[in-house]
């Protein structure tokens, strides 16, 4: 970070870089993909009983309460030393609405069960036909007395083979009805009639999954606000989601990797290459100034949805411009052919690339991100609604 900083800030990060040192072991490190349950958790659980699995969560409910200048520092160290991507939708995603628009049971049952990590959550928006226009979606829930019985097929649902709890949108309302009769609930995963298989992505990895729901039972007691207001709630989610996807998280990482792989090539001794990491570096400190403020405005007013859309769309393209540049420093398109060697750990600089392909994607397209900053930002769609 390029702006002074305190005594405190200045203690965090040693203790950050001192306690990664000491606790993240080198087949976690510098991996492009989030390794599985049973590698990732047990790191996790340490860093949720070191206090800092949550930064951004209030005190008062288990968070760190961190600042964002706070926060920043974590996503830096993390970076500079590779620590290993987690499970993040429950930290991210439905903690932070729950904590908002949750009902006092469940921020007692789901609130501390996401910080220790024994429940794994992941999100059910996608469907096969209706996924940057969710307000199509087809996924129903018919009321049954105290209970909703779902019917439908979620798709692209990251970490949905892993996951305990599903937060869902559903048709509770009639067919058709837009943005109107839609409720946001919380599955049990483990209920009768959830069927889940994987994804297999371009990368290889099956990171994704899809979700078919075949007559499952929810209790009207997971609904998350009113039955048929979800899309409200999902609106603040996806606020919130964005503004996480435009952290400066993958951004630093990639940064790091790039100047890693400059080094071992030896491509970081060309003024031309030199000239391309610093103009990075610039981008970075750039997007991190804008998640600040990004972050400033969600803590002042709680609306942040026209900084989200920006934030989603800057920082995955920079990770993707980085990435472009450090395919060029590792030799081009022979790069995605061998692994590079960074001390004990390997950098599968092919994997990291194609990983990166989807940043713009999910999260709600960078096509439709920018569709909403010319109607909320410039005022675009208003104007073509008036007569010239």
């Amino acid at each position: 970070m390029l702006r002074p900083e305190s005594a405190d800030e200045q203690r965090l990060r040693r203790e950050v870089s001192d306690w990664l040192q000491a606790n993240t072991p080198d087949t976690l490190r510098q991996l492009t993909f989030r390794p599985v349950p049973g590698a990732i958790m047990p790191w996790y659980r340490k860093l949720y009983e070191r206090g800092w699995i949550a930064p951004h969560w209030p005190r008062e409910h288990g968070g760190m309460g961190a600042s964002p200048a706070e926060q920043v520092i974590l996503f830096e160290e993390m970076a500079r030393f590779g620590a290993p991507d987690f499970p993040s939708q429950g930290i991210n995603q439905i903690g932070p609405l729950l904590i908002k628009f949750g009902s006092n049971a469940q921020r007692a049952l789901h609130l501390p069960r996401i910080l220790s990590g024994e429940s794994i959550w992941c999100q059910g928006y996608s469907e096969p036909g209706a996924g940057s226009d969710l307000a199509s979606l087809r996924t129903r829930a018919r009321l049954e007395g105290a209970e909703l019985i779902v019917n439908g097929h979620k798709t692209w649902t990251t970490w949905g083979q892993h996951a305990h709890w599903m937060y869902a949108l559903v048709r509770s309302g009639e067919p058709g009805g837009g943005h109107e009769g839609i409720s946001f609930v919380l599955i049990d995963l483990a209920a009768a009639g959830v069927t889940r298989r994987p994804i297999r992505n371009i990368a290889g990895d099956e990171e994704f999954c899809e979700v078919l729901l075949d007559h499952v039972h929810v209790p009207v007691a997971n609904v998350v606000g009113e039955l048929g207001s979800g899309w409200r709630i999902a609106t603040a989610l996806l606020n919130e989601e964005r503004i996480r996807i435009g952290s400066p998280l993958l951004a630093l990482k990639a940064l790091a990797r790039l100047r890693a792989v400059a080094r071992l090539t030896g491509a970081a001794g060309e003024s031309y290459m030199q000239e391309r990491i610093a103009h990075m570096e610039i981008e970075v400190e750039t997007l991190i100034a804008a998640y600040l403020d990004a972050l400033e405005q969600l803590e002042g007013d709680g609306d942040a949805a026209s900084a989200s859309a920006c934030l989603k769309v800057f920082a995955t393209e920079t990770v993707q411009r980085i990435l472009d540049v450090a395919q060029e420093a590792a030799g081009g398109m022979r790069a995605l052919l061998r692994p590079l060697q960074l001390r004990a750990a390997s950098i599968d600089l092919s994997e990291m690339f194609l990983q990166s392909r989807r940043l713009s994607i999910y999260g709600g397209s960078n096509e439709i991100q920018r569709s909403l900053i010319a109607g909320r930002v410039l005022g675009l769609a208003d104007a073509r609604r008036k007569p010239s």
